[in-house]
């Protein structure tokens, strides 16, 4: 029991540390954030960020991370590679949008805050990144191969349609008139739309 509840303490800790950096760098943008900022956040010390992390940077990593590999598990959870290319496209599209309007705070950190990160961090998401088109991308060239999409540039096409999804979390707002399974049905559409599925 002893070895167990300091572990215990410890993750929820660096939980609360990386919910309270979530949100000042959200709000305040990462460079404007001091780990001070994400301390008082989590209603824990000045010093505490440092107990858990190496720097501000590392916790942005981590958040990082942990977001561009839910969106990994999100598109493999939602494309059954069984089904019709227009129907993959629709599930994963669609759970793409929903996820970053519902994580809209995450997502934006996620997304927009690329560029603080240390090359050697940028590089280990970018590969992700890649990977995340990757998985679109072999859905859009299943369907142009099976002769119901009518797409031009596959590439391009599928960086449009990642596009839509990520951008859902600079804008979504909780008080806004679409609930986030409403955005996701409506980009699961238009996504069928810009491929030519109908």
């Amino acid at each position: 029991m002893s070895v167990v509840e300091p572990q215990s303490r410890a993750v929820a800790a660096r939980s609360r540390l990386l919910r309270a950096a979530v949100e000042a760098f959200a709000t305040k943008g990462f460079d404007a954030t001091t780990t001070r900022d994400i301390a008082t956040g989590a209603q824990m010390s000045p010093a505490a960020v440092y107990v858990h992390f190496r720097s501000k940077e590392e916790v942005l990593y981590e958040l990082s991370d942990a977001g561009h590999r839910s969106f990994l598990t999100l598109i493999d959870d939602a494309d059954d590679p069984a089904s019709p290319p227009g129907a993959r496209l629709r599930a994963v599209i669609g759970a793409l949008a929903s996820h970053h309007a519902r994580d809209h705070v995450w997502s934006r950190v996620v997304n927009y805050e690329l560029d603080s990160l240390s090359a050697e961090h940028r590089e280990a998401i970018g590969v992700m990144r890649k990977e995340v088109a990757r998985r679109v991308g072999a859905i859009v060239d299943a369907g142009i191969t099976g002769g119901v999409f009518d797409v031009d540039d596959p590439k391009a096409t599928t960086t449009l349609l990642l596009s839509m999804g990520v951008d859902v979390a600079r804008w979504y707002r909780e008080s806004g008139s679409l609930t986030p399974e409403q955005i996701g049905a409506f980009q699961a559409e238009m996504a069928a739309r810009i491929v030519g599925a109908g």
